[in-house]
This record gives C-alpha cells, structure tokens and sequence, in this order.
C-alpha cells in the first residue's frame, strides 16, 4: 500500500487503519515526508494531538518552504490553545492548491499590527460563512486601537451585518469596485495583526444583531406556539471538507422529543428536505421555505429560546449574537473549539456537546436531550 491509498483510508474514514498502513510503509522507506504527514492526521483524527504536533513541527523544520505542513500544523496549535504560533502559521492557509481559487490579489501591503494613523484598511471576508461571523468581532476592535478608516468588503448575502457592526466606515459588496486604501487584512488574518491571544476572548458580545422590523414580524408568526421554542440544524454545508464528520441526520435527533416545547427546523441547503418526514416522536414544523436569507434567521434567534445545531454557520451566528445556542461537535473538532470543555471562549452563550468517540453521536444527543427535559 503506497500514499494514495493511506489517503484513501482517511478520507473514508478508517483512521487507525491508515495509521498502521504508514507505519508499516514507513518501516521500509522513513524518508517519505508524504507518508510522515499522512500519520499526522491519521493520527490527529484518533485525537491523538500532541503525536500528531511533534510530527507536524518535524516536518516543517525539515521543510519550511512546505506551506501545507504548516497550515496542519496551524490547525493543530490553534486546537491545542497556542494561539500566538497558531496565528502566525494559519497566515500559510493561502499558499495551497485548494485556497488558491479564493484568494483575492491586493495590490498593497498587507497590515501586520503596525501603526496605522488615520490611513484605510481595507478588510475582506474569506471562507466560509460562519468564519465570517466569528471573526468580525475584531473590527470593532481594530478600529478602537487604530483609529484607521475601515472598509469591510464581504460576501453580498453578508452585507446587512457589516453595516450595522460598530467600527465600519463603508461596505463594499464582494465583487463592486473598492474605494483607494493604503493596506489590507483578510479578516481571518486579523487575529495575527492583533496578537489575539485567548485572555482577549470573547470581548464585547452581542456584536451582531438583527433587523428590529424582522424581529417583529418573527415574533408574530411564532407568537403562538408552546415554549420552549428550539431551533434545529443538523447539518453543514455539504461541500464543507469535514462535513461527513460534523454533519447528522435528522432521525439522529429522534431522542430530543422527548422534551416538551416546539421544534423548528431552521435547516437550508439538501438536508432541510428531511424535515417532511422526521423520526417517529418527533414534531418538527420546517421554516425552510419562509427564510430567505441570514437576517431571517437572526430574527428568529432573537425569538426562540434554543437553538440546537452542529457546528455550522447558524451556530456561529447564534453566539454571535449572545443568544443560546448547543452545539454538536464531532471527536476531533475543528480547531476553533479547543479541547475538553463544555463551553467556548469564543461565545459566552455556547454549550458544547462532544463526540466521546468517533463516529458516537448517541451519547452526545442523548445528553443534549437529558438537558432539554429540564430546561423545559
């Protein structure tokens, strides 16, 4: 079995396999860097971290110039709680095939935490949603330790949250023309900029809100339901790369009917089709079709009393805005999560339910639904 096929190990699943499959191939050629990087994560998917570090910063000692070893390396820090080395590697994340298509040339040097003195920072959204909506909590901080003007260009489904953020000075759509500024930061680059360090967390919260005009017209259309009112995402975006990993099934959440109160799917994308049918016991009533953007969704977080999601954009969004939010996190999580512990730094008003193993999302839906029969 050669690299390939180790490949195909993790990608499907098999983690403990592929990781005897390197070792063995390792046993006869130690000097396939490939192989080494295939155990990492291998290995890292067991949560075996601290192995998984000590042969990401070899590799990265024996290959500096290996930007893809130092983006895992990265994420590994940033899981372990080392935000200061994590920030400067996670700066590698645009030097890979699969991010290439995403980055956006600017002609100007980027901001590195320097003084700014009245010039314009332009900062750009990048990613996926929910990092959008994690990370704009520093631009308000920016703007306060700067003074600069700032001009935030963001994805356009996006834009009526950058306006009603604190520190803004213009907003440009994704894809219009951008006013003359003097430096730049990718949003998700803003953390290295500052030196965001996890004392600094969470900072001001809410720094997101929803439309007040919203808000009511949610409020009339659930007004009548039994509380508690619980929101329900069982799934992330299907082209995520971990989303086998993060992402249910609604029927997984069968158990969560046992708790009185009304349940409602706030659930987009293919999976929201699943809620037509849900699991025996439980009444789920979707609201796919009457959300027609983000700031539907923010209204109905400000309405209901929970919301319940994997580790999806919502989720995000819920913290965001300082309202209740459970989230679902699968064995080895993404790294903005940390480790062993039922609460983010990140949102004082998250609780965390984990995987205790992989592929076991029983017992933490299971738990999920013992803590929902007594907050009903």
């Amino acid at each position: 079995m050669d690299a390939p096929e180790i490949y195909r190990l993790l990608v499907e699943g098999w983690p403990a396999e592929a990781e005897a499959q390197a070792r063995a191939l390792l046993d006869r050629n130690g000097s396939r860097l490939d192989v080494w990087g295939l155990l990492g994560k291998a290995l890292r998917a067991q949560g075996r971290y601290h192995e998984t570090l000590e042969i990401q910063e070899a590799l990265v000692e024996v290959r500096p110039g290996d930007f893809s070893a130092r983006f895992d390396l990265s994420e590994t820090l940033l899981l372990l709680g080392d935000f200061d080395r994590g920030w400067r590697e996670y700066r590698h994340r645009y030097s890979l095939p699969h991010t290439r298509p995403i980055e956006r040339p600017v002609r100007r040097p980027r901001w590195n935490g320097e003084p700014l003195n009245g010039k314009t920072l332009l900062v750009h959204d990048e990613q996926g949603y929910g990092d959008v909506f994690q990370f704009l909590r520093l631009i308000p901080l920016v703007k306060a330790r700067t003074g600069a003007r700032i001009i935030l260009d963001i994805h356009p489904d996006l834009e009526s949250f950058g306006r009603r953020l604190e520190g803004i000075d213009m907003v440009v759509p994704r894809g219009q023309p951008v006013p003359d500024f003097d430096v730049f930061c990718e949003l998700m680059s803003l953390p290295m900029a500052m030196g965001l360090r996890r004392e600094d967390l969470p900072g001001p919260i809410p720094y997101l809100s929803a439309l007040p005009d919203r808000v009511q017209r949610w409020r009339t259309v659930l007004g009548g339901l039994p509380r508690p009112l619980v929101g329900l995402v069982w799934a992330g975006s299907p082209t995520h790369g971990n989303d086998a990993n993060r992402s249910l099934a609604l029927a997984q959440l069968a158990p969560l009917g046992a708790a009185e109160g009304t349940f409602l799917a706030l659930q987009k994308g293919p999976a929201a089709a699943q809620a037509a049918a849900p699991p025996a016991g439980l009444t789920v009533r979707s609201l796919d079709r009457d959300i027609a953007d983000f700031d539907d969704t923010a209204a109905i977080l400000e309405v209901i009393d929970l919301m319940i999601s994997v580790d999806s954009s919502p989720a995000h969004l819920a913290g965001a805005l300082g309202r209740p939010v459970w989230t679902l996190l699968p064995f080895s999580p993404d790294w903005r999560w940390l480790l062993d512990r039922e609460d983010s730094p990140w949102y004082p008003s998250m609780r965390l339910f984990r995987q205790p193993a992989r592929g076991d999302w029983t017992t933490p839906i299971d738990r999920v639904a013992d803590a929902l029969r007594t907050l009903a």
